[in-house]
Order: C-alpha cells, then sequence, then structure tokens
C-alpha cells in the first residue's frame, strides 16, 4: 500500500470545481444583454429542466456532454441565465424550461441528466456550466420575493441579482459553507459518520455549516466535537467544491485528534450521526459491498481519495 499511496496523489481539482469558462461579469449589465445574444449566431444554449440538463446523443463508449443549441427556435423562458464565455468567444446561455417544453425539445429521457451522475465524466467546461446554472436556478426557485418588503422582484443583470420594484433593492446569489473534515488518528485512519437519513452501511467525512460570525477552524472543531464527541486540532485546508444541492460551497479540511484522546472515544451524536467508525486503508479495500462510500461527484470522495493513496473504485452514491 505505501508503495502504490507514493505513485498516487490527487492532482486535479474537485469534480465540481473545474471550469474553462469566462464569466464575462461586466457583460451582465448591458440593458441588451439578452437582444444581443439573441442576434449573435455563436450564441449557444444550455437547457435545464427539474435540475437536469440536457446531453447530446451518445454510444456506450462515448462521454456525456453539453447539448449547446443555437437559439434558433428555442422555446422562451420564464428564466435565462447568462453563463459566460467559452474558449473561443461564444456566449453561453441557460435556459430553466418547462416539462411540456423539456418533452417537445427530447422526449428521451436518457438524454436529460442531473449533475451528480454526471459530474465526474464531463469536461472541465460543461461540469463548470451545468454547476454554475444549477447554483443559479435553485438560488431563484426560493428567492422570488423581496426579503425586506415581501414583494416579487424582478430578474435583472442575465440572471445575476433580483431587484425589488418596490423599495429598489437588490439582492443576489446566496452560497453557503460549509466545512467537510479528513479526521485522523495517529495510526492513520479516517473516521467515517453513517448519517441518520442514509443506509446503515453508507459512509462519508463528518460535515457541517458554518454559523454566523464563525472561522472556518472553529467550525471543523465545533462540527467534529458536535458530531463525534471528540477534540481535534492541527487543523489544514484542502481544497473546495461547490455544491448546488441547493446552494453550499464544501470547504475541505483535515484535523487530527486531540493528543491523549482515546480513537474510540469518538460518539454519535444520535440525532445527525448513528454510526461511527474508524477506517484504515486496508478496510476501505476489504469493504467491499458492505461500506458504501461517497460518490465520484462528491468532494467527499476527492478528499478520501488522496488519503487512500489510489483511486477507489466503488462508486454507488
Amino acid at each position: 500500500m505505501s508503495a502504490r499511496r507514493e505513485a498516487f496523489c490527487v492532482t486535479t481539482p474537485p469534480p465540481l470545481s473545474r471550469a474553462a469558462i469566462d464569466r464575462d461579469a461586466a457583460r451582465r449589465e448591458s440593458e441588451s444583454l439578452w437582444s444581443d445574444l439573441d442576434a449573435d449566431a455563436s450564441t449557444r444554449v444550455m437547457l435545464l429542466s427539474r435540475g437536469r440538463a440536457l446531453l447530446t446523443e451518445r454510444t456506450e463508449d462515448t462521454a456525456p456532454r453539453l447539448a449547446l443549441l443555437p437559439v434558433g427556435d428555442l422555446p422562451s423562458s420564464a428564466l435565462r441565465l447568462y453563463l459566460g464565455r467559452d474558449a473561443d468567444g461564444s456566449p453561453i446561455e441557460a435556459r430553466i424550461v418547462s416539462d411540456d417544453d423539456a418533452e417537445a425539445i427530447e422526449p428521451e429521457e436518457l438524454r436529460w441528466a442531473g449533475l451528480r451522475a454526471i459530474a465526474s465524466e464531463l469536461s472541465d467546461r460543461d461540469a463548470g456550466l451545468v454547476t454554475e446554472a444549477l447554483a443559479l436556478a435553485n438560488w431563484h426557485s426560493t428567492h422570488t420575493h423581496c426579503p425586506r418588503c415581501g414583494t416579487p422582484t424582478d430578474v435583472i443583470q442575465g440572471g445575476w441579482v433580483r431587484r425589488c420594484p418596490a423599495d429598489d433593492s437588490q439582492h443576489f446569489p446566496r452560497t453557503d459553507p460549509a466545512v467537510i473534515v479528513r479526521v485522523m488518528d495517529d495510526a492513520g485512519r479516517v473516521l467515517l459518520g453513517s448519517n441518520a437519513l442514509w443506509a446503515a452501511n453508507r459512509y462519508s467525512l463528518l460535515a457541517g455549516f458554518v454559523e454566523p460570525g464563525e472561522s472556518l477552524e472553529a467550525a471543523v472543531v465545533r462540527e467534529i466535537a458536535e458530531e463525534a464527541g471528540v477534540v481535534v486540532g492541527d487543523v489544514r485546508y484542502l481544497g473546495s467544491q461547490p455544491w448546488p444541492f441547493p446552494a453550499s460551497i464544501m470547504l475541505g479540511f483535515e484535523a487530527r485528534i486531540a493528543a491523549g484522546t482515546v480513537p474510540e472515544s469518538a460518539t454519535p451524536d444520535g440525532v445527525e450521526i448513528l454510526h461511527l467508525r474508524w477506517f484504515s486503508r486496508d478496510d476501505i479495500r476489504e469493504a467491499g459491498d458492505d461500506v458504501v462510500l461517497p460518490g465520484s461527484s462528491s468532494i467527499a470522495r476527492w478528499i478520501l481519495e488522496d488519503w487512500y493513496g489510489a483511486p477507489i473504485e466503488d462508486d454507488r452514491w
């Protein structure tokens, strides 16, 4: 295992952190944005329906690719989102379409796919586009009214701002920070937990939202104490990944249990976490079907594989 670990390291970013597009933020403020895009033959449109993106036709031997369509005769959409420019300068927008329009455009269900199912197979550009569009679409779906006075808001600036017509206040997409932690003991084992909402054999890293007025490092210490009953220190940042389900940014850390702490003293809170288990690399390799680990689209898998020292083949999430 040690030789394999030395030969492997995670050099690519987490699956949903990849992007290859210029977000072209300055253009969002143009009052003629949508008419300009409609008149530009190079404009391409990605379609979202119920959180699923339209893909091109594929065979068993080809990776999934976004279907980027010309404006043409596409149906009008209640929500249009300007995503930016491709490497060749082509502007790209997303349109959220109704179920009826989605079926009329492409009735084949297999051509519509959710981000979790395809993220690790998409190109950097496509992964970034779907993540960006889904995060924006999810925000719009839950922030339709002014939080100050309750008036329905107008979508402006290419879908990146909502303005209240009553008080002229502007409201911007939100992202909720959450820490996700690789807790280690002195033997090099990692602590995984099983959430109350999951099957009993499904395990992942411990995670939780950052509270107001709290640093990321303090959130790591607090969350592990709350969920596992152990004190950790030596907190080290690993990387981040947007998680638009519906609106998070996952901030990955490693932390080690405090000196003198007995690993087996880790105790699940019994509310959010029902089971805790320390895993060695051999435990992961030998677990087989008895343990379900995070899927390939998650930063949890990325962090685990960095520790494990090799790709983890199991992928049933």
